[in-house]
């Protein structure tokens, strides 16, 4: 069974950064698409950014040009850069499959960002 271990989050205020962390159990990561996905409070859980095993990049929106996301095929990690942060980013962050592969989802990093 796969693992999926966030780590990272805190609280930060406005326009400050973040650096996310996901280690991701099994050598199955380095041959599938990692993404990242947010959870605000009573909304949906939202896909915020994806990398291929290649390097390629997909963002959401409403974080292009303020997220970065990359990928350690030799540690099995895959990061979320977040800068110039804004008060609507907080959310519980997961990372994950993309698309998913099954409802097991980790533990998630909660990202608070005060105004």
């Amino acid at each position: 069974q796969v693992q999926l271990v966030e780590s990272g989050g805190g609280l930060v205020q406005a326009g400050g950064s973040q650096r996310l962390s996901c280690v991701v159990s099994g050598s199955i990561f380095r041959i599938n698409t990692m993404a990242w996905y947010c959870q605000a409070p009573g909304k949906q859980r939202d896909l915020v950014a994806m990398i291929t095993p290649y390097g390629s990049t997909t963002y959401a929106d409403s974080v292009k040009g303020r997220f970065t996301i990359s990928r350690d095929n030799t540690e099995n990690t895959v990061y979320l850069q977040m800068n110039s942060l804004r008060p609507e980013d907080t959310a519980v962050y997961y990372c994950n499959f993309w698309p998913t592969k099954s409802d097991d989802w980790g533990q998630g990093t909660q990202v608070t960002v005060s105004s």
